[in-house]
């Protein structure tokens, strides 16, 4: 089984932009994430810990300007707090073994798919292509990836 925990290393291996998200619990700009347009089978990971995050087939395009996800791989790879920044109540959303802020969770995503939107932050994520998760450690996972069609 893998071990997924955040190191001093992998803080020091991050750009300004990722760790200001992922450390300092920053956002970056709506419609600016190197991942929101991206349409390719695989699954993200944590920038830092590269613990399983999402896959590719729970991936929507939510119009919210961040990439946007109805579900986990798994659960407990996340925790939800709740954050009452900025005026608002909102939940927040974090890795479990990263500790990395990801973004928030709401309860406005598509219904028919259990109605959760994870608006995640690109900066936070690192995206493993299909043909690359079984050389990556990931292959446990290749059956929430859709093929290439």
């Amino acid at each position: 089984m893998t071990t997924y925990t955040k190191s001093a290393d992998a803080i020091a291996a991050l750009s300004r932009e990722e760790f200001r998200v992922t450390q300092e619990s920053g956002t970056e700009r709506a419609g600016t994430g190197a991942l929101l347009n991206n349409k390719a089978p695989g699954i993200y990971v944590d920038i830092v810990s590269g613990e399983p995050l999402f896959a590719s087939s729970d991936k929507y395009e939510s119009g919210c300007g961040w990439p946007s996800f109805t579900k986990p791989i798994e659960s407990q790879n996340i925790n939800e707090l709740t954050d009452k920044t900025h005026g608002m109540i909102r939940t927040e959303v974090r890795s479990t073994h990263g500790d990395s802020h990801l973004g928030h969770v709401f309860p406005d995503g598509p219904r028919d798919r259990g109605g959760l939107r994870y608006c995640i932050n690109s900066a936070s994520l690192r995206f493993v292509h299909l043909n690359e998760m079984e050389a990556q450690g990931y292959g446990a996972y290749m059956n929430q990836v859709e093929a290439v069609s």
